[in-house]
C-alpha cells in the first residue's frame, strides 16, 4: 500500500538508526511489527494479570514426565 505522511526528518531519522533498516521503507516496516507485537504483547500480560493460569489439583512434575515419556 503507498502512503503519504508527513513524519519529522528526526524521526524518521532516529526509526532508521535503532530498526536498522536499509531504507526509510523497510526502517518503517521494521518499527510498525514491533509496535505490534509490543501491544499484542501488552494485552497478553493484562489478559493473565485479569486472569491467571491456574493448574488442575492434580498436576505434577511425576504426571507430566509420564504423559511425555508414554508419548
Amino acid at each position: 500500500m503507498k502512503v503519504t505522511a508527513l513524519i519529522p526528518d528526526n524521526l524518521i531519522n532516529e526509526v532508521i538508526k535503532l530498526s536498522g533498516g536499509k531504507n526509510i521503507t523497510e526502517s518503517v516496516i521494521i518499527a510498525l511489527k514491533e509496535y505490534i507485537s509490543h501491544k499484542k504483547l501488552n494485552h497478553l500480560i493484562d489478559e493473565v494479570q485479569n486472569e491467571p493460569f491456574q493448574f488442575n489439583e492434580d498436576f505434577t512434575a511425576y504426571g507430566i514426565r509420564k504423559v511425555n515419556r508414554d508419548r
